[in-house]
């Protein structure tokens, strides 16, 4: 006779139940409306749901509901080789609007393992019940079944929570190597100030490094699955953190910021920032990496007459929308887009041995700047420094 226990609510099952209701909502936002048509958004919507489906499960199991619904027993076990890849295709498509090449490789073990998901998914209830109390409740005693077929043809289920820590740590580190990738290639400081796109995937791989780490000392502390719902409230943790920073990207909920434009020939009065985008997600973090990659490689702020219609021009898109972008997305008017560009091409001069005998007024002329007292001005507002100061510095170090 299979035996119950009465139903289980804590604070554990409080946050697991919670993390699910906000992962649902959190993947169905990304993939309906204009939301859907960014690449990087199905596949975080996707990876979403996934989690709450796994999430779901633990939270049954560890409040005893599962008794109740034994037919949903270890379906989770479904998501588990989707949910890293799916993650790992996120941070890859935010970064580059596309998938890796050959994606679809990623996706064979998932793939074959909910083929296998069937043999113990298409059981009787009484086996479903000796499945759960193995892993929740081995003090209950087993009831006899007769399984309607052998319920793992790959001989792999043993080495289910193995092969799941090592999918979550293959990926994990893949992600956060693209997102490396991403910040050395645009030349930026991986903790510093970026573009939109980049500041999302970093901050959501830094929210997913520890889980691995996490799984790996649940279990090697718990038998089977009974530590999991430190698992699930890590990841009711990782939700609402996501949700907090798409809260923060979203202009729909900042106020408008009132914008200066500092050129020489600018209006006194301000003007607001831009309510509304006529490019898509995908289109503006296109125009980002094509910026940063046109400022690396052509430099074109050395030259002393470039402008925003010049740089648009070369960018094929209009003034209005780079100047949109550029205060949306990076927080920076054209000129300050300018300066920290300047700035740094400046400091390396400085600190170059072989340029140590050019004049200040010199480097200011070299980095783009006709006027050296908008050179020191602007130096000195990026470093804190002039830039005889940051010279005596690097000399004085080197010494």
């Amino acid at each position: 006779m299979m035996q119950t226990l009465p139903i289980r609510l804590d604070l554990f099952a409080f946050l697991i139940f919670l993390g699910v209701a906000q992962g649902v909502f959190l993947g169905i936002f990304f993939l309906t409306g204009q939301r859907r048509k960014s690449l990087a958004n199905r596949c975080f919507g996707l990876y979403l749901l996934s989690v709450s489906a796994i999430m779901l499960e633990i939270g049954l199991e560890y409040s005893n509901y599962m008794f109740q619904m034994l037919a949903l027993v270890d379906y989770g076990e479904l998501f588990n080789f989707a949910l890293a890849p799916l993650f790992y295709f996120f941070v890859y498509a935010k970064l580059n609007s596309r998938l890796p090449r050959h994606w679809g490789w990623h996706l064979l073990p998932a793939a074959i393992w909910s083929v296998n998901a069937i043999t113990w998914i298409v059981q009787p209830p009484e086996f479903k019940y000796n499945s759960y109390i193995n892993a929740f409740h081995p003090e209950l005693p087993f009831v006899h079944v007769e399984p309607y077929m052998h319920d793992d043809f790959t001989g792999l289920r043993d080495y289910i929570n193995e092969l799941t820590l090592l999918s979550c740590l293959i990926y994990t580190v893949l992600a956060l190597l693209e997102v490396r990738k991403a910040f050395k290639r645009a030349n930026l400081p991986l903790l510093g100030k970026a573009p939109v796109s980049m500041v999302m995937a970093r901050n959501v791989s830094a929210l997913v490094i520890l889980f691995p780490v996490l799984i790996g000392v649940v279990k090697a502390t718990y038998h089977e699955d009974m530590g999991d719902h430190f698992l699930a409230a890590y990841l009711t943790l990782t939700i609402y953190a996501t949700s907090l920073l798409v809260m923060q990207r979203s202009s729909a909920l900042q106020e408008k910021e009132i914008i200066v434009d500092e050129s020489p020939s600018a209006s006194v009065e301000p003007k607001k920032k831009y309510e509304k985008s006529a490019l898509s997600e995908e289109l503006e973090e296109t125009l980002l990496l094509k910026l940063n990659r046109l400022m690396e490689a052509e430099k074109p702020y050395l030259e002393s007459d470039l402008s925003l219609p010049k740089l648009a021009q070369r960018l094929n898109t209009t003034p209005h929308h780079l100047s949109q972008i550029l205060n949306d997305r990076l927080a920076q008017s054209f000129f300050d887009l300018l300066a920290s560009y300047r700035v740094r091409e400046a400091q390396q001069l400085l600190q170059d041995p072989t340029t140590t005998h050019l004049k200040i007024e010199e480097i200011a002329e070299r980095v783009g700047y006709n006027s050296p007292s908008a050179f020191h001005t602007a130096f000195k507002r990026l470093t804190n420094l002039t830039p005889a100061q940051y010279r005596a510095k690097v000399v004085e170090q080197k010494a």
